[in-house]
């Protein structure tokens, strides 16, 4: 891959199923590729295959196709993925229903469980990125858990179940509560 240029739709899915495989295992991932391609039909990772789908034929001007796919994501698996959302490699949703992800982007390495609202605090058909969460990278966010407006969650932090985050949350710390506060001491 060149330098600057986006990692290709097939180099996220991998990387997404491989992260999958070395959760469920607590081992790492030495699947070779057609191990890996089965690895797409499991309930944790179709709907992550199903996405990557929808953002490649977003991508290159297949919208009203992109639109069905991220239809059929919706009606089979309950989970709702803004289009234009950029989502880094690693991807992991262990249960979707419920789960709506409507942020300017997610990094690496993101789990986000069942139940959880990422989005703006208002209507926001213009999908603009001042409004909407920024999740960076190595960050769980816990079941039922709303992350609205303009936060950032930094690098390996944290969200408790049923949090309702209207502010930053630092690199390393859990946010619990509604509102969210800090809770302990970033590790």
């Amino acid at each position: 891959m060149t330098p600057g240029a986006s990692p290709s739709c097939g180099s996220l899915l991998f990387a997404d199923v491989r992260r999958a495989r070395e959760l469920a295992s607590g081992v790492p991932c030495r699947d070779g590729t057609l191990r890996l391609l089965m690895g797409t039909l499991s309930p944790r990772t179709m709907p992550v295959t199903l996405w990557r789908t929808t953002s490649w034929c977003a991508r290159h001007g297949l919208r009203p196709m992109a639109r069905v796919v991220s239809l059929v994501n919706f009606v089979v698996f309950g989970i709702e993925i803004a289009l234009d959302c950029d989502i880094g490699a690693g991807l992991y949703l262990p249960h979707t229903q419920g789960t709506v992800i409507g942020a300017w982007r997610l990094g690496r390495n993101v789990t986000v469980y069942q139940g959880v609202t990422l989005g703006a605090k208002e209507l926001d058909f213009s999908f603009d990125g001042s409004r909407r969460p920024v999740v960076e990278d190595d960050v769980t966010i816990g079941a039922g858990a709303k992350v609205l407006g303009p936060v950032t969650l930094r690098f390996g932090s944290r969200v408790g179940a049923n949090a309702v985050v209207l502010e930053d949350v630092p690199e390393g710390a859990l946010a619990v509560g509604v509102p969210a506060r800090i809770a302990g001491r970033p590790r």
